[in-house]
């Protein structure tokens, strides 16, 4: 049988650390085409690649086309084929409006958002003009438009989800004060002109119609009168003072509520009605107040009042009882329906701010509502999703800037309320522009949606959302950003690494993070996805911490860059190199991406003249067809697009002849000198991605002979016969076909001829534009070894049999598993090496552990050296360099538990082999597999502000409920969780109170729950938190008695309890993280019910994510509330009864025998006797009576 060793006694391969600082993998820089644009209208902001049936294009947005005489932007296509590197115009800007409104496309930045439709490649694609605006009277509204190009870019019909409708049709009466008091006349005249332009004067929209009054009213001109502007403010010009000495407005108020309206003066049935009516003086008919006003507000009128008070001040007149006059006519609320001005000369200024609050009314349809979608600018993000086939919009200006998403499917828009997201945002006037980035994710059956608000709370938040078939939003997760000003959530982009249908990672880009050098480097965070909760996993390394880099500015998945089954990703920095721009590759890897970039690609390298390289960035398929994905990359008026390399794969084989090195035969004559010598034969082969030809590949390779001097060893024990160096240098191309190398080595004096003499073969690749390119992330260096002959027997072939046992102390099963913890993190294993045949030389004992554990140290060291050689396996050198016959080793080696790494078992594999052949293999290898569990170091505490409450039988017992203070007293404790050495990524808390008793009696009311600030900790408590509202409005409540006797506690066994719960994520060892519960007591419960003492009992549990491997030692917590009853009767148990009869007879019984010890009953016994005798014999005995 052949050795063991072979021909090649063993190879090791070494990784390359040029991974590191690899600036080219397999995205190649040679031959990038770039498309030119007008810089000045922003091309190249947006970019997707796309394809018809005729070819393969860029398209390429530019929001500003049309500048400097406009921003409507625009969209460009840009041919991949051929030499041509000038785009086509679609020319879209003037054919995207929305019918039967008037709109306002000026700087609707068409072009701002550009995303593809579909998964497939010849897709439609959506674009966005979010500053898009509608005129509604004097008012420009930017609800924003999106239309979609279908795969031959033909523009479809365009669409706004928050397109406004301008009000219905309003008729405005506004009634004039005419009377002599008013001076001069003009104002009045000019307040009308100036007010008349602010409004949307038409058939279908406003009329106006005029009455002055002083003694009597009269008509100036009708509501159907005047069919414009211009005719109106004619008309309007041409009105003279009326006159008169009595200033009756109310009854000028009442002729217009009557006639003003009516169908004969052009009212119309339906139409808003609005009332404008000014004066300079008290009233002489104030005694029909009452009855017109209502009349006014039976008629549905809005009604605006205007003082003027320059009568009044000029005469020196209080004019407190005008101005509450006048109030009394304006609707409510006062402040937004009533004016007042020091003098008539004044009126022209409140005329524009008077036209908005119209105006308001006519955009709402309602008074004084807030305007909600009208500056949404809905498009200013997009994402498609495929799996529900939903276009996800973002709408940041939405609800005063804080922002929310719009969903549409085919004709069917979903427009969620500000309420929906409120909750999460708590946006207090920050300004969250909640839709600024879009994505989804999917755990395989459920979507879910996200949403960026890069500046919610200043410091940004993301917030997980899914969607019912009612289209009501539930909150599943939300993480915010960690500095102040990043614009964290500003990016998104999820990932599916594995292709299995389960999104595996969040990518959120911060891209104004700040470094600590006070520079915007930018910052690119990954998530962990597990059913839409996210943990953070780190984040990505990119530009040094000196750059101005806005790192983050742009991400995309790429599927498959270097064709190794996982999805890779880059990223851009259109800041870094002093804003030239650059942008990163990263790598996937099973189920994460690899935090270290493997290729950085610099905008200058490729023009020197690009500015802000990677502000936008795509990379959906080939474009070359070499099945390859390539990337597509905007820049500041140019777009780039770089093709992607085959991926080349060397691997070297070695065998030598002989394939041992015999010290004694010096059959090589070299320089006049015998030596041992051997021959080498190195083969090179390549394998390629993709398969299809795209070899050979060039690369330079180096043979060295004992490339890891040590020890005694200064020079090398061989050199090559060719060149009499260690060394071998040359250039090959490698193609899938081995290409061999032979060459002869000869072996100089030396002491060590116990260590295999080594011969390493490295290869790598010179030039970075060249194509396929070398895989930085498969091994480059190989290494093989030729072991010297040994004493081992007339044959010269050593059989040992080595038997290796292995004990350990820990004592474990499976229903007894080991506790991991803090203070028992080590984990040791006694093993003895026995060697019963010939000699066994280099022996080894290699122990592959589990990656739960690392290696920690050996003892003793003076026969055993261990190193680590991967990351799971040890190799321990033991007895060297021989263990001879019948020799045992005996060591103890150590392993640590990784905190990091937590699984259900610890395996260790531990293997015995030497240079030798091993007789019984069988007894060589042993496996240790010990059941784990982790204590997780956690502690559930919690602190409550009373122990002790007394229900006051005398208290009154309030049953309308204005405040919190008329349900009872505060009851509040905080729920402390510490954390301890393990990493928790999620914990799980629930607090359960007794809220109602088994009756229907209230117990606790919860008034809020409080959470520390930063996000780890959330609770879902917002359906039980003052379900009441309690102060906005009275309740009435009501107590039943009920009897609380034979109870020791109302908790969720003997009363209805209601759960808070919580969730904690991405804790921090040894760290504390706070749940604050306010509650009030129903004191009228407990001053209703029947009871001395009873303990109110809150329960608490904390629970990982992992129960069965993450223990937590105390898990469960009380809260409890001692409450007692002063002066209620109590009642005797059954138990004191029946214990009082027992005792009872016990006492009796013992009097009995007491009385018969002191010789009662004897007493009686003999008199009975005395008596007998005296009777004669015809009595019975006593003893027989007795």
């Amino acid at each position: 049988m052949e050795p063991f060793w072979g021909k090649v006694f063993f190879a090791l391969v070494v990784f390359s650390d040029r991974i590191c600082l690899s600036l080219s993998f397999n995205v190649g820089t040679a031959g990038a085409k770039i498309f030119s644009g007008p810089a000045a209208e922003e091309f190249g902001y947006t970019v997707q690649q796309a394809a018809d049936i005729r070819d393969k294009w860029l398209l390429v947005g530019a929001p500003w086309s049309g500048f400097t005489a406009n921003r409507k932007g625009d969209v460009y296509k840009c041919p991949i084929s051929g030499s041509r590197n000038s785009c086509d115009k679609l020319n879209l800007q003037n054919s995207v409006s929305m019918p039967d409104v008037k709109n306002v496309n000026s700087n609707m930045s068409l072009g701002l958002t550009l995303t593809r439709m579909s998964s497939v490649v010849i897709s439609d694609f959506m674009t966005c003009g979010p500053l898009w605006g509608q005129q509604c009277g004097d008012q420009n509204f930017y609800p924003g438009i999106c239309a979609k190009l279908n795969p031959l870019f033909q523009l479809q019909p365009a669409f706004s989800p928050a397109v406004q409708t301008c009000g219905g049709p309003m008729d405005i009466v506004i009634v004039l004060d005419g009377s002599n008091s008013i001076y001069p006349w003009k104002p009045m005249t000019e307040f009308l002109l100036k007010l008349i332009p602010s409004l949307d004067i038409g058939p279908q929209s406003t009329q106006i119609s005029v009455i002055q009054y002083a003694v009597d009213p009269s008509v100036e001109f009708k509501l159907n009168q005047y069919k414009t502007k211009d005719e109106i403010n004619k008309a309007a010009s041409r009105i003279t003072q009326k006159y008169g000495l009595e200033t009756n407005t109310f009854r000028a108020v009442k002729y217009a509520s009557e006639y003003g309206f009516h169908v004969t003066n052009g009212g119309r049935p339906g139409a808003a009605k609005v009332m404008v009516v000014v004066t300079d003086g008290e009233s002489h008919d104030y005694d029909l107040k009452d009855s017109v006003i209502a009349q006014c507000q039976k008629q549905g009128i809005t009604r605006f009042g205007i003082a003027v008070l320059g009568y009044y001040i000029r005469n020196n007149i209080d004019t407190k009882n005008l101005i509450e006059e006048i109030k009394s006519i304006a609707s409510l609320p006062t402040e937004k329906f009533f004016f007042n001005v020091s003098e008539e000369a004044a009126l022209s200024t409140i005329a524009g701010t008077l036209g908005n609050r119209i105006f308001n009314i006519e955009g709402t349809g309602k008074e004084g509502e807030n305007f909600q979608m009208e500056m949404s600018q809905v498009g200013f993000s997009t994402h498609y999703s495929k799996q529900q086939d939903v276009m996800m919009l973002g709408a940041v200006g939405a609800y005063a800037w804080s922002g929310t998403v719009v969903h549409q499917t085919g004709s069917k828009v979903t427009i969620f309320p500000f309420s929906a997201f409120e909750e999460s945002l708590q946006d207090r006037n920050h300004s969250s522009l909640l839709g600024y980035s879009l994505t989804t994710l999917s755990d395989g059956s459920t979507e879910y949606f996200v949403a960026g608000a890069p500046r919610s709370n200043h410091s940004g938040q993301v917030i997980v959302y899914t969607v019912n078939a009612e289209k009501k939003i539930s909150v599943k997760d939300s993480e915010r950003g960690k500095q102040i000003g990043s614009y964290f959530g500003s990016v998104l982009c999820s990932l599916d690494v594995d292709k299995d249908g389960v999104s595996d990672l969040l990518l959120v880009g911060a891209p104004m993070y700040m470094s600590d050098l006070k520079r915007e480097e930018g910052r690119v965070y990954l998530f962990s996805v597990t059913k839409g909760i996210l943990n953070e996993q780190g984040f990505l390394t990119g530009p040094a911490p000196n750059e101005n880099a806005r790192f983050g500015m742009a991400i995309s998945a790429v599927p498959d860059l270097d064709l190794d089954g996982y999805l890779d990703v880059v990223v851009g920095a259109p800041l870094e190199e002093n804003r030239k721009g650059v942008i990163y590759i990263y790598n996937g890897n099973e189920k994460t991406l690899n935090k270290q970039f493997s290729q950085r690609i610099l905008g200058s390298k490729l023009d020197p003249h690009l500015q802000y390289f990677g502000r936008s960035l795509d990379s959906f398929k080939d474009l070359n067809d070499d099945t390859i994905p390539d990337i597509s990359i905007g820049a500041y008026g140019k777009v780039v697009q770089l093709w992607s390399r085959g991926v080349g794969v060397v691997t070297a084989t070695a065998t030598f002849s002989p394939d041992k090195i015999n010290i004694f035969d010096k059959l090589c004559d070299i320089n006049g000198r015998k030596h041992s010598c051997f021959n080498t034969n190195v083969c090179l082969k390549a394998s390629f991605r993709p398969k299809t030809p795209v070899g050979p590949i060039n690369v330079s390779y180096t043979f060295t002979l004992d490339a890891d001097l040590q020890g005694s060893r200064v020079t090398s024990r061989g050199l090559f016969t060719k060149n009499n160096e260690r060394y071998l240098k040359g250039k090959a191309d490698i193609s899938s076909a081995p290409l061999c190398f032979d060459n002869q080595v000869y072996v100089q004096e030396t002491p060590d001829f116990v260590n295999s003499l080594s011969l390493k073969v490295e290869v790598k690749q010179e030039s970075e534009d060249v194509n396929p390119v070398l895989d930085v992330f498969s091994p480059s260096a190989f290494e093989f070894f030729i072991p010297f002959t040994k004493d081992c027997g007339l044959d010269n072939m050593c059989v040992s049999d080595l038997v290796l046992s292995v004990k350990t102390n820990t004592k474990a099963s499976s229903s007894a598993p080991f506790l991991v913890s803090a203070n028992n993190r080590g984990l040791s294993f006694e093993v003895a090496v026995k060697n019963k045949k010939e000699n066994a030389y280099n022996t080894q004992v290699t122990a592959k552990f589990s990656s739960n554990l690392y290696y920690s140290s050996v003892s003793p060291t003076d026969e055993v050296k261990c190193t680590a050689t991967q990351q799971d396996a040890v190799t321990c050198q033991v007895g060297y360099p021989v263990i001879k016959e019948n020799h045992e080793v005996k060591f103890q080696i150590t392993f640590d538990y990784s905190f990091e790494q937590l699984q259900s078992h610890a395996d260790v594999e531990f293997e015995a082999k030497s240079d030798g052949r091993e007789e019984n293999p069988a007894d060589n290898n042993k496996h240790i597999s010990i059941p784990l569990q982790y204590d997780s170091g956690i502690v559930l505490s919690k602190e409550s502000n009373m122990n002790f409450y007394v229900a006051n039988m005398s208290g009154h017992v309030v049953t309308t409920v204005k405040t919190l203070d008329d349900i009872g007293p505060e009851f509040n404790f905080t729920v402390k969780v510490s954390t301890g050495s393990f990493p928790v990524s999620l914990l799980y808390l629930t607090i359960a109170l007794p809220m109602n008793t088994k009756g229907g009696n209230q117990l606790l009311y919860l008034t809020s729950v409080e959470t520390q600030a930063g996000g780890s900790v959330s609770c879902d408590s917002s359906r039980l938190v003052d379900p009441l509202q309690i102060g906005d409005r009275s309740h009435t409540v009501s107590f039943s008695e009920e009897s609380f006797r034979g109870l020791e506690k109302l908790d969720c066994k003997s009363a209805k309890c209601e759960s808070i719960k919580c969730i904690l994520k991405d804790t921090e060892v040894k760290s504390s993280y706070f749940v604050k519960v306010k509650t009030r007591i129903w004191r009228g419960t407990l001053i209703t019910a029947s009871y001395q003492s009873i303990k109110l009992t809150s329960s608490l549990d904390v629970e990982t994510s992992n129960p069965d491997l993450l223990i937590i030692g105390l898990k469960q917590q009380n809260v409890v509330l001692t409450v007692s009853k002063p002066g209620e009767k109590a009642d005797v148990p059954v138990g004191v009864i029946a214990g009082s009869v027992i005792a009872g007879l016990l006492l009796l019984a013992g009097a009995v025998a007491l009385l018969w010890k002191v010789g009662f009953f004897k007493r009686k016994y003999q008199k009975l006797r005395k008596d007998a005798d005296e009777d004669g014999p015809s009595q019975p005995h006593v003893d027989e009576v007795l």
